[in-house]
């Protein structure tokens, strides 16, 4: 469970009602006059309609499917890989590459275990690298995609709100004959700003930072991995290898490896 994100939706909603009851504290007002559901309305489903225009509905789906990853990311253990890889380099330069098939067949990461298939079908080693960078390239625009999808919902939801201020206004100017229905009309007009606002600031701008933060955190884990197989297909000694890979890992980390009991035993 990643508790940033939870962490910060509460506190968010937290300070924002604060905020308003402080506000409201000098008056007659409260929370109850940020609730308007003709509002919410039109600057939620307005925006979510915009979401449904700008893409496929199958990426639609997958978008709104990928909020989920900000609560529960992938456990991602670059410690532990670079023990495993350790370990494989290890078994290929005492039993030769082709005694990594069986390793490969207990692999969990499908990703590791096709780049260590290839290697013991004695693919060369440039079409390896590119065949493994392919897969990365298009996971990193996969994840982008679905970030830019909702940096793009955040643009929707000021201007949905703006449209809702115009409605309201239009409804405001309409009835100028009575004086005591102006502020009420106004204050309606400009809530849909705010909404517009808090979901464009709260919600979609923190989700796609989050997701492509989490997107970074796995390409540099995968980049790890396919570093790690050239090493491998290329005879490195382990220990070296081992060295190599704890250099894409900030200095705190790097203590973690081979403390599994991975290591770099039998390198010489």
């Amino acid at each position: 469970m990643e508790l940033g994100t939870l962490i910060g939706l509460i506190l968010g909603i937290i300070f924002i009602v604060v905020s308003i009851l402080i506000t409201a504290a000098g008056g007659d007002g409260g929370v109850g006059d940020f609730l308007h559901a003709p509002s919410v309305m039109i600057v939620a489903g307005g925006t979510i309609a915009s979401g449904f225009i700008a893409v496929k509905l199958k990426n639609f789906i997958v978008a709104f499917k990928a909020v989920g990853v900000t609560f529960r990311p992938p456990v991602l253990d670059p410690a532990a890989a670079i023990d495993t890889i350790v370990q494989l380099a290890n078994t290929a330069r005492k039993e030769g590459v082709l005694a990594l098939e069986e390793s490969a067949s207990n692999m969990g990461d499908q990703f590791l275990k096709k780049g260590i298939m290839l290697i013991v079908d004695g693919t060369d080693p440039e079409l390896v690298k590119g065949i493994m960078e392919t897969e990365l390239g298009y996971t990193d625009e996969r994840h982008s995609g679905v970030a830019s999808f909702y940096e793009n919902l955040a643009t929707y939801a000021p201007s949905w709100g703006m449209i809702g201020t115009m409605i309201g206004l239009v409804l405001m100017l309409r009835d100028l004959q009575d004086p005591d229905a102006i502020g009420p009309m106004m204050a309606i007009a400009l809530i849909t700003t705010f909404y517009g606002c808090i979901l464009a600031n709260f919600l979609f701008n923190p989700v796609a930072a989050k997701l492509r933060d989490i997107s970074k955190e796995e390409i540099l884990f995968r980049t790890v991995m396919v570093e790690g197989m050239l090493s491998i297909q290329a005879g490195e000694n382990p220990r070296i290898i081992e060295e190599k890979l704890k250099s894409f890992l900030a200095p705190a980390l790097r203590g973690g490896v081979g403390a599994g009991g991975g290591g770099s035993g039998g390198a010489e």
